[in-house]
């Protein structure tokens, strides 16, 4: 036998709402409360038989109670109700606007005291009160009661909107506040559901261990970047959005080529001498540089990253991209890498996050080379994924395009649609240019991936994958061989913002949730095309300036990577807005203008303030910088 769902309402007027609801069909234990003594409450038209209708369908009514004080009445403490009833709320008479957001705020704070874990708050409001898109006509947010921002102090957030349906319950009746004869307006009143917010995630700098040719090197994995590392999206039993896209693309590509993807797991690690030697047309302005750290503790001290996951994030899944997580500090711990100007050509000791997937690719695939070295032709031709029937017209060559996947971090400043890290797929393969395999790729791309917005672009460097506003979504490069007749062909793809794209997600940062309620909608392996449904419902953007004064040593790039850090995530767009040098003092004076908006937390102005206000005090500890 299922349990019942129990409801609280509070600020109930002639109790009918509570007494429709307790007719109904479903199963409900009610509580109903009002701000009223009895004597008082009873006076309301039909009043004393909603009471007993309530009480003779098990429900209690309780008097004198406080919607903004659940918390602190004994009749209420130890119960933890699946739902929190608020129906049409107002301070009264001619409050305003101001006195209405203070109760709305009051009382989400109080219910949250109330509410089990899985629980919702329903609120109902006039038409226009609540400041939604979904009012129409949409009052100016200034004249509005402003629910999501009011509800976001109670760490809550808007999950549904939906018209009030005063039918559904018998005999209601709405009455005024403290039960007036003039009712609230029924017209066009909406339904605000509310559910709690995931918690933001702390940044760490984690302490990794990995062999990066041969050598076992010890690094801090950046704060900023924490909450990006050992997540586990492109693991093989992952229903991950970057997953399925991955997924999708294979499945499609493998129509005209054989795909193999590589199995190896890979350092995040790299020489950075041995990249820019090897590829000088990748931007070091976007390097991660890191440092190595004096090893401190031996191998059996070692803290394997699932479980140190587990420890810092509960159950999320994890992979295991690095070879060993010695440590974790908070904030508070110790400070990451530096990025100083170096000379690459005689700095051996200098590493950087993997910017690029190509180095170990052309690692991989050398490998490869030298495994099948000394096989039959027909082995060659068999481990190559030649189809043996036409191997005459390929002239021997293969027709495979070998696969890789994983993480790469570019150091880029704060903007909407710039992603510090984003998962790569790279293909690479040697192809005949007689079959023209640009062309062919152009049009494979081009058919997958122009429905979702993607056009392609040609480049003095090759052909762009580009969407408006994301920008650049992949790139198709060439580059000749020692065989005229053949022409290497390299494709790279971001998947995250691939992802975005295919399933309509507002924002690149939803595919780092750790809300349940995200991977939720993909369990069922959705295609491409299946629009994201959001479970926050219009969040709320608070912007805030800081302006400073720097000495000559200033770096933006250690400034945006504090913002990331400080905000836990939740900037979403940073802008320059002044710059002044004075004319006698070695100082500079910057500020910038900081949008904080999360389609993934409860963010409220509270919460935004003190994320500016940890800024404020991680710029004068860790840059040295004046605020003003």
């Amino acid at each position: 036998m299922s349990r019942s769902l129990s409801i609280l309402l509070v600020g109930e007027g002639n109790f009918s709402f509570s007494a429709g609801l307790c007719r109904l069909p479903s199963e409900v234990s009610v509580t109903a409360t009002c701000m009223q003594p009895q004597e008082e409450a009873l006076r309301q038209e039909g009043a004393f038989n909603n009471m007993q209708s309530i009480k003779d369908s098990g429900g209690s009514v309780l008097f004198e109670i406080d919607s903004t004080k659940l918390g602190e009445y004994a009749s209420l403490q130890g119960h933890l109700f699946d739902r929190v009833v608020f129906n049409f709320p107002h301070c009264g008479r001619k409050s305003g606007v101001k006195k209405n957001r203070q109760l709305l705020k009051d009382f989400f704070l109080s219910c949250i005291q109330v509410l089990a874990e899985h629980g919702e708050v329903h609120v109902s409001l006039c038409n226009g009160q609540g400041g939604t898109p979904a009012d129409q006509p949409r009052r100016e947010r200034h004249n509005s009661w402003q629910v999501v921002a009011m509800a976001a102090e109670g760490h809550l957030i808007l999950n549904d909107v939906r018209p009030f349906e005063s039918d559904k319950y018998q005999s209601y009746k709405c009455t005024g506040y403290r039960s007036q004869d003039k009712g609230f307006h029924l017209e066009n009143a909406l339904l605000h559901v509310f559910t709690r917010s995931a918690p933001f995630s702390c940044p760490q700098v984690f302490k990794v261990e990995e062999t990066v040719e041969g050598e076992k090197v010890q690094y801090n994995i950046p704060a900023e970047l924490s909450d990006y590392t050992s997540r586990g999206f492109l693991a093989s039993d992952s229903v991950h959005p970057v997953k399925l896209v991955q997924d999708f693309l294979l499945e499609r590509l493998q129509e005209k080529w054989a795909v193999s993807m590589a199995t190896e797991t890979l350092p995040v690690l790299l020489r950075a001498k041995q990249l820019n030697l090897c590829y000088p047309d990748i931007d070091r302005t976007l390097f991660y540089w890191i440092h190595g750290c004096q090893k401190e503790l031996n191998c059996e001290a070692c803290t394997s990253t699932e479980e140190l996951a587990s420890q810092v994030r509960g159950s999320c899944v994890v992979s295991k991209p690095m070879d060993k997580v010695l440590n974790s500090k908070g904030v508070e711990g110790i400070r990451s890498l530096c990025s100083p100007d170096v000379d690459l050509e005689g700095e051996t000791a200098l590493y950087i996050l993997r910017p690029s997937l190509r180095p170990q690719m052309e690692t991989l695939v050398a490998k490869k080379e030298e495994l099948t070295t000394g096989e039959t032709e027909m082995e060659k031709k068999q481990d190559k994924g030649i189809n043996l029937e036409h191997s005459g017209k390929w002239n021997g060559v293969a027709s495979k395009l070998f696969g890789i996947s994983g993480l790469v971090f570019r150091n880029v400043p704060v903007q909407h649609w710039a992603l510090p890290v984003f998962h790569e797929l790279l293909f690479t393969g040697v192809l005949p240019k007689m079959y023209e395999p640009v062309k062919v790729l152009e049009q494979t791309l081009g058919m997958l991936l122009a429905p979702y917005g993607v056009s392609m672009v040609t480049k003095q460097e090759g052909l762009h994958l580009m969407a408006q506003p994301k920008g650049l979504i992949g790139k198709v490069l060439t580059s000749s061989t020692s065989d005229v007749s053949l022409l290497s062909v390299t494709v790279s793809l971001n998947l995250d913002l691939l992802a975005v794209l295919m399933f309509s997600l507002p924002d690149w940062r939803l595919l780092w949730s750790h809300d349940p309620r995200f991977l939720q909608q993909f369990v069922l392996r959705p295609m491409p095309g299946t629009p994201f449904t959001a479970y926050s419902l219009f969040p709320e953007l608070f912007s805030f300036d800081i302006s400073f004064w720097t000495g000559t040593a200033w770096e933006e790039k250690k400034f945006h990577a504090l913002v990331r850090e400080a905000s836990c995530g939740n900037v979403e767009h940073v802008k320059l807005i002044d710059k002044f040098s004075h004319p006698d003092l070695s100082q500079t004076s910057y500020c910038y203008r900081l949008i904080y908006h999360s389609h993934t937390h409860a963010l409220s102005h509270t919460q935004a303030l003190q994320f500016h206000k940890r800024l404020e005090s991680l710029l004068s500890s860790c840059l040295e910088v004046t605020i003003r």
